[in-house]
């Protein structure tokens, strides 16, 4: 299988090399021409001049960009181009209904398409152990193992096209009421005067630990926050959680709160900073009631 990757960023590149290690990757792309030559040279596959060149030289191709409009381009530029049969498996976080709309789009072409957002943040995507959350048919599912195991370690299909998405969706909840728990938590804890890194290596071990907390606390301790999953684009996921609960009629708190943290944090310019940034919020709750 000759498999094309177009997007890569922060999680899109690793994916890439991973793909490329398992001897799939033919071609790359991205919108900045720059990646996408530096990632040729560096794994010794093709730089595509476009999406549809890609799409003309690969069986397979996977997309990770940022956003719903950056996936239905992308879609539009590749689906004329598409080989019948071809298979395209889109890594993005999107809403479930841009992805039952990219897959009526590309099933008018002759061609199958997997929404299969991930997690397990650019620590997962370079050692190849994501989390993967599939929709489609099991059909396109079955073809696109060899791909999807190249760069996850649990790979799951939850059903019809959207439902990969939807899935991603509910881990973006849960992500949102972890990160701001563990920024809460360790804001006490430094009011209190613990040995912040003994109380990590701690309570990594017990029952209130998680991913988050083993991962990100550190970066709470000293107050850095480089990139891992940007502020700016969880608060795009949870706008999408929103909106999906707004079908429903319903309104979700830790959503609608951590939403409003998140407005604060990109209004004073920390939008590009890892979400564990929440921090910078909860120790000015202790150091506000120190002030006199």
């Amino acid at each position: 299988m000759r498999v094309g990757f177009l997007g890569l960023g922060a999680m899109g590149a690793p994916m890439a090399r991973n793909l490329r290690k398992a001897g799939l990757l033919a071609g790359v792309w991205n919108r900045s021409a720059g990646k996408a030559a530096a990632l040729a040279a560096e794994t010794g596959c093709a730089q595509a001049a476009s999406p549809a060149e890609l799409a003309l030289a690969c069986d397979a191709l996977v997309l990770c960009v940022a956003a719903d409009a950056d996936v239905l381009e992308l879609i539009a530029a590749i689906a004329p181009a598409l080989r019948p049969g071809a298979l395209v498996i889109d890594c993005s976080t999107v809403s479930a209904a841009t992805a039952r709309d990219a897959q009526q789009r590309l099933a008018a072409q002759g061609a199958e398409f997997l929404d299969c957002p991930v997690s397990g943040g650019i620590e997962g995507a370079r050692l190849g152990t994501l989390a993967i959350m599939c929709g489609g048919s099991e059909a396109a599912f079955t073809a696109a193992q060899p791909v999807l195991a190249a760069m996850g370690r649990t790979v799951t299909w939850f059903g019809a096209s959207g439902a990969g998405q939807a899935a991603k969706a509910t881990n973006q909840i849960m992500c949102a009421g972890i990160i701001r728990a563990v920024g809460e938590a360790m804001a006490f804890a430094h009011a209190q005067g613990l040995p912040l890194e003994k109380l990590v290596d701690t309570l990594g071990q017990g029952a209130g630990s998680s991913w988050y907390f083993v991962h990100r606390a550190p970066n709470m301790i000293r107050g850095s926050y480089p990139a891992g999953f940007r502020v700016c684009l969880h608060e795009k996921d949870l706008r999408i959680c929103r909106d999906m609960a707004a079908a429903a009629g319903v309104v979700l708190p830790v959503v609608e709160d951590m939403l409003a943290e998140y407005a604060e944090l990109i209004a004073r310019g920390h939008g590009d900073e890892d979400i564990s940034a929440i921090h910078r919020l909860k120790r000015e709750l202790f150091e506000q009631r120190r002030q006199p």
